[in-house]
């Protein structure tokens, strides 16, 4: 017990050294949010075991995670939680930008309901981290194999319909830093049209106090929007390409707003 107070006291130190100097390394910046949020979910797991499977197992990792990037110098602000409706579930999709979207997770995981996590079935293996997320919830689907990614999707489809759940998921398919969204992939909108829920826009501005093609990582603030739900009750199979171009077309517009606001802020928190 005293060792791994000691791990935490060194990470925040760390931390804190990461937060005053603008120019440490993106490399050491990136490797201390793996290496911060694998502690933080080992030091969580043994009590996370009493109740397997359980979105609330990520309320306290993701508290810690917060804190974690406050004292890098990252904050982020989440808008339009009188958007969320507790009282059915939908599938939520997300512009994905970076491994710092495991930030944007820890501010939406308290406010979204009764999260699940889609993520693809190599972040399993990541020590602690992967073991931590599948109990709290996060489905890992093995996307080399398309049948059994459709039979994972359809349980969570069911999951939406029964328990109310909120299902997670980054439609791109990838990491995109640019200022255009990529084309979505149907496996979000395929979930929405079985189970007959709402789509949940979520639009997280640019991080534009990082670039991972540079290897630049300061200090910055980031903005989550969270939209009003996007109805699916009109649309059929035959019209999921119109369903997807809609959904798209709201959060391209709103995402080229929000990061041009996201940049003054971060311009303003860096000078």
């Amino acid at each position: 017990m005293a060792c791994t107070c000691e791990i935490i006291g060194l990470a925040c130190v760390v931390a804190l050294i990461l937060s005053v100097s603008a120019k440490a390394p993106y490399q050491m910046r990136m490797f201390f949010i793996f290496f911060g949020a694998g502690a933080i979910v080992m030091l969580c797991v043994p009590f996370m075991m009493l109740r397997p499977r359980d979105y609330r197992n990520a309320l306290v990792p993701s508290w810690c995670f917060r804190q974690l990037c406050r004292l890098m110098g990252i904050t982020m602000e989440v808008r339009g939680l009188e958007n969320v409706r507790a009282g059915h579930g939908s599938v939520v999709i997300m512009n994905h930008q970076s491994a710092l979207d495991l930030c944007v997770l820890s501010y939406l995981w308290p406010v979204i309901g009764r999260g699940t996590v889609v993520a693809k079935k190599e972040i399993l293996y990541l020590p602690f981290f992967g073991f931590g997320a599948w109990l709290w919830g996060t489905l890992y689907i093995n996307r080399s194999r398309k049948t059994d990614s459709i039979n994972s999707l359809q349980k969570e489809a069911k999951a939406i319909q029964e328990r109310n759940c909120k299902l997670l998921l980054f439609p791109e398919g990838t990491r995109n830093s640019k200022d255009t969204l990529l084309p979505f992939k149907k496996g979000s909108f395929h979930i929405a049209l079985q189970s007959k829920c709402p789509i949940q826009p979520v639009v997280i501005s640019k991080y534009a106090f990082m670039d991972d093609e540079k290897k630049t990582f300061r200090p910055g603030h980031a903005l989550i929007q969270i939209l009003p739900e996007v109805s699916t009750e009109k649309y059929e199979k035959d019209d999921m390409q119109q369903l997807i171009d809609n959904c798209r077309s709201i959060m391209q517009t709103e995402y080229t707003k929000l990061s041009k606001e996201g940049l003054a802020l971060s311009s303003k928190k860096q000078s």
